[in-house]
């Protein structure tokens, strides 16, 4: 195996060993390696980085950035072994991106929603419904609630086992006895459906298989726009992801509302939603102006009373 390839092949099992996954990093530097073979180059140098990054003239800064960013982790890692690499400085392609504005789903558009699912043909309906259901009142990501196995839902202790969070982390995720009922419910109507098979995921399509993201997002759409969340010719609207953040916003309301300690319950919430780091939560605070509200007239308070 070719230095540079060889090197490659290191970094990404040592960033893996640590819970990284990489995908998308992976396919940047493959692309990067083949690049420097191409122009005879046995070792990273900053112009040779820049040259590839910034390739394909239809790209967005956004992506030159994430390219760069891969090749910077790799040339730090590759320095140690080959001094003539040069890393490339942070700052260099500069890109700040910015986040979605969320869409905070009130109630009527939830229920809305859910009985659009509901109505599609028996299983599928059943499915969409307790899929959306789940996302509302657990902040799971999509692609957790998805990967849930049958064994991962423990419906006598209503605990959702999260095996493959963000950053390979796994937790434990309690739900409401109300949620337990639902799950339980929906459990039958898909063991019910499959006449006796092993049911791959816990949530399956009406051939008895593992939901496809790609199949959720479309369906998603349809039925946003079957409920008027989105317009018929929008390229834009709300998104699934959306679920995690009204459950955030909703949680951190309810803790302000009540007057409790939302420093202290913060890394709860943190641990609860499979953050890396108590500041991603946070960001909430910024995304609903009530939210933000609450927040800064509790600080409003503690100055009066220490001034």
């Amino acid at each position: 195996m070719r230095p540079l390839r060889r090197a490659l092949a290191e970094y990404l099992a040592l960033r893996r060993s640590v819970g990284f996954r990489l995908a998308k990093a992976e396919r940047h530097l493959r692309h990067f390696v083949h690049f420097l073979e191409t122009q005879g180059a046995d070792h990273i140098t900053l112009a040779l980085a820049l040259a590839w990054a910034t390739q394909g003239a239809a790209l967005q800064p956004a992506t030159w950035a994430q390219r760069l960013t891969a090749v910077r982790g790799f040339a730090r890692h590759r320095s140690a072994s080959d001094p003539r690499t040069q890393v490339p400085p942070v700052g260099v392609l500069p890109f700040q991106p910015r986040r979605a504005r969320p869409h905070l789903y009130t109630l009527p558009e939830i229920q809305r929603l859910l009985a659009a699912a509901q109505a599609q043909p028996p299983l599928r309906g059943a499915t969409y419904a307790c899929l959306l259901g789940l996302l509302a009142v657990t902040g799971l990501r999509l692609g957790e609630a998805l990967a849930l196995a049958p064994t991962d839902v423990d419906l006598g202790a209503g605990v959702l086992t999260v095996r493959h969070g963000k950053f390979g982390k796994a937790r434990l995720v309690p739900v409401h006895g109300s949620t337990q009922r639902a799950l339980a419910t929906y459990a039958r109507q898909r063991d019910a459906w499959l006449d006796g098979r092993p049911a791959p995921t816990f949530l399956v399509s009406d051939r008895g298989r593992p939901l496809a993201a790609t199949t959720v997002r479309e369906t998603f759409i349809a039925l946003s726009c079957q409920t008027g969340l989105r317009g018929p010719a929008d390229s834009h609207g709300p998104r699934l992801h959306d679920f995690r953040h009204r459950f955030a916003v909703e949680t951190l309301l309810g803790w302000y509302r009540a007057g409790a300690d939302v420093e202290r319950h913060l890394p709860t919430l943190t641990t609860y939603l499979g953050h890396a780091h108590v500041s991603h939560t946070y960001w909430y605070l910024s995304a609903c102006p009530e939210l933000l509200g609450l927040a800064t007239a509790r600080l409003e308070r503690r100055w009066e009373a220490h001034p």
